[in-house]
């Protein structure tokens, strides 16, 4: 080896070195869907790893993991009314870019999103932002499993929580995000209709009174389903309708028993996109169906648009 090459082979094992040192977050890489309680209070205060708090601000302000940020689910501009349809990816993705980079989050950021964990519903927040993450380009995205729920489970014998809390608003320097737009992931209802017509397997994720037609949700202006459609309950796809996720072999068990595989092309729906993100993040996350898909504008973009509807029972 010449002395050149030597202290060129030097400087780079000094910056891989120095780098490793200091916890150099690295390019974005696909995380891995999930992480649990343990998880997260391991890596506290990390660099490169942003914790993103869904719950109600006074909530979040009371008391949250230690340097996460907040966001506003319903505010901020996750999602958008589009005429008469709500829950909508918004069509100007700069507005969600900025949105991003004012948390502190770059595209080398390892982003875990951080649900309030009580029910399944409130889950669907965090498979929501998931999701529109996806959309936008970003695989370095993690879901707490549980959700805060989890992180206070933890007390001692007087009740009081022994994992490390935070209060007030925490602080975060904006960054710059750029997105990559997966536009194969927002199937649009000309899209839905043509994958009915093929016989794709499409799974509605709302309560069984709705996929049937005993009730409709005010955003529909039609009761019942998409023709042919299959129905997986989101309540079904935590443990008892908790914020837990069930594990893989739980859940295969009950696609069966729906009658809805776990393998090839899917299109997930419900009202407006929300409990459909937690059937999307199912299939396509845990059971690893990568042909899974979601219609953001559901029932509500659907029957606003007068498409065919199927009802299972009719009432007055």
């Amino acid at each position: 080896m010449t002395l050149l090459q030597q202290r060129n082979w030097f400087g780079v094992a000094l910056a891989a070195a120095l780098l490793g040192a200091v916890g150099f977050a690295g390019p974005a890489t696909a995380a891995e869907p999930l992480v649990d309680a343990a998880w997260v209070k391991a890596n506290i205060g990390k660099a490169g790893v942003v914790f993103v708090d869904t719950r109600p601000q006074v909530d979040y302000l009371r008391g949250h993991i230690p340097g996460a940020v907040h966001t506003n689910y319903e505010k901020d501009g996750w999602r958008v009314k589009k005429g008469d349809v709500v829950g909508m990816f918004p069509d100007d993705t700069s507005k969600l870019a900025k949105l991003i980079g004012d948390l502190g989050i770059d595209n080398s950021t390892h982003v875990i999103l951080v649900a309030p964990g009580k029910i399944s519903t409130d889950m669907g927040i965090a498979t929501r932002l998931f999701w529109t993450f996806k959309v936008l380009g970003d695989d370095n995205v993690s879901i707490f499993n549980g959700g805060m729920a989890a992180y206070l489970a933890d007390v001692d014998k007087k009740g009081a929580p022994m994992n490390p809390l935070e209060k007030g608003m925490a602080k975060s320097a904006a960054k710059t995000f750029k997105v990559s737009l997966r536009k194969d992931m927002l199937p649009n209802r000309d899209d839905v209709k043509a994958a009915m017509d093929k016989g794709v397997t499409l799974v509605d994720n709302r309560p069984s009174d709705q996929y049937l037609g005993v009730t409709r949700p005010p955003v529909d202006t039609a009761s019942g389903t998409i023709p042919h459609a299959r129905n997986v309950p989101q309540e079904w796809l935590t443990k008892n309708g908790g914020g837990t996720f069930r594990n893989k072999a739980e859940l295969e068990k009950l696609y069966s028993a729906a009658g809805v595989p776990t393998a090839g092309k899917q299109i997930n729906f419900c009202n407006t996109g929300h409990w459909a993100s937690i059937g999307w993040f199912v299939s396509s996350q845990v059971l690893g169906n990568k042909q899974a898909e979601m219609y953001d504008g559901s029932m509500s973009d659907w029957t606003h648009h007068k498409m065919p509807t199927e009802t299972h029972i009719k009432v007055e």
